[in-house]
């Protein structure tokens, strides 16, 4: 079997095997606020503040690692890091369908977050086995793995916490992910030749400074902090805002359809948007998707029905979900095979802090002024970010000419 034909075979693995993850981790998702709920008589500030503090906790110990991560998978390979973390994730989820308190999911969740690199790995694993000018539709097929896991996630998530309650729903989660950590051991690791004369290996301090010396990337690796600040922030509240919108009835069920509508815009197109990031040019198409998507989530702060709150996160979707295979085609062409996997580490890192503080601003900010702020607040940063790139990219147009 030559390289191409191993690279294919990886990729439609991996496929599955981030679909597993992704619809593991995302259903449980629409009900961890409704999980919290269930230990106590609690007021709903209380359970609002918990959500996002025990949805953000995961993230702090996933944005130590993640670099970490990142540099053994560049001298010691990717496919053992992708196991482990696959059997490490498995193992916590399984745990917190025994818990009995916040502060015991809370931990768990805080456990989870050392192996919480599954996906950003698989895509440092496929991307530095693929040619540069095809990275966008590549990564962007390999995204609607993990696209279509959550998108059926939350709503199979949903079912299984009306029907058999939420400790089991995390015992069945746990199943899935330890399938993808058999699938990855299917898989054949190798890299793209090198340049004649080309660095086998980098040191981190080598790492940071070809970083720092491209303002536009290092601008991109920023922006995904801001990003997920955006998008996360809505996420650990969300059945609550279905609950007030909706009514307590099968909210676990319409949560995961109100979390769903973003999956399946993002699955309609995240191909397309790497398509068309090969021909356009990454940055370009980065900053068209940061003021599409910004536009789009404004109208959520005056819905009125759940089924308003659904066409707006099926919009959001649309927008967003290019955003992920764009940055990472766009970081493949811009760091050298030998150091993918650190960058790409940074990049993951970044979004974990963002993750951190995103649950955590959202419900605060919907505690102390309601859910429309939220929106609000959403929308305004990733506008935000598309005027940093917008400005960063006609600052510097000489490192931007190349991915068009």
């Amino acid at each position: 079997m030559n390289q191409q034909e191993s690279a294919k075979r990886n990729l439609l693995i991996m496929w599955f095997a981030n679909f597993f993850v992704a619809g593991s981790m995302t259903m449980v998702m629409p009900f961890i606020s409704l999980y919290i709920e269930s230990f106590g008589d609690f007021s709903e500030k209380y359970v609002q503040h918990w959500s996002g503090l025990t949805f953000a906790i995961t993230f702090v110990s996933a944005f130590l690692f993640s670099p970490i991560w990142g540099r053994i998978g560049d001298r010691y390979g990717r496919k053992r890091i992708l196991i482990f973390c696959g059997l490490g994730m498995a193992l916590s989820i399984f745990l917190m369908g025994y818990v009995h308190s916040v502060w015991q999911l809370f931990l768990l969740r805080f456990f989870m977050g050392f192996f919480s690199g599954f996906i950003p790995m698989s895509q440092a694993f496929i991307s530095t086995q693929t040619p540069k000018q095809i990275a966008g539709r590549v990564l962007g097929t390999l995204q609607t793995g993990s696209i279509t896991g959550s998108l059926l996630g939350p709503m199979l998530g949903g079912i299984l916490a009306d029907t058999l309650g939420y400790s089991t729903t995390f015992k069945w989660t746990s199943i899935s992910i330890f399938i993808s950590a058999l699938l990855v051991i299917a898989t054949k690791e190798f890299l793209l030749e090198a340049k004649t004369g080309a660095k086998t290996h980098y040191s981190s301090k080598e790492v940071l400074k070809h970083i720092t010396r491209n303002p536009v990337l290092l601008t991109v690796l920023l922006i995904s902090a801001l990003v997920q600040i955006a998008h996360f922030s809505i996420q650990p509240i969300l059945s609550l805002f279905v609950s007030d919108l909706h009514g307590p009835v099968n909210v676990a069920f319409y949560s995961g359809i109100a979390f769903s509508a973003a999956g399946l815009g993002n699955l309609m197109m995240s191909r397309r948007w790497g398509k068309i990031a090969d021909k356009v040019g990454y940055v370009k198409i980065l900053v068209i998707l940061l003021f599409l998507a910004g536009i789009f989530y404004l109208p959520g702060a005056a819905v009125t029905n759940f089924w308003q709150l659904v066409l707006i996160r099926f919009t959001l979707g649309v927008t967003i979900g290019g955003i992920i295979p764009v940055r990472i085609a766009y970081i493949r062409q811009e760091a050298p095979i030998a150091m993918q996997g650190e960058v790409l580490g940074y990049n993951t890192s970044l979004r974990f802090l963002g993750n951190i503080f995103g649950p955590m601003l959202g419900g605060f900010i919907s505690g102390s002024f309601g859910f429309s702020a939220v929106f609000i607040s959403t929308s305004a940063l990733l506008i935000i970010s598309g005027i940093i790139l917008f400005v960063s990219m006609h600052r510097h147009p000489k490192l931007i000419k190349h991915t068009a």
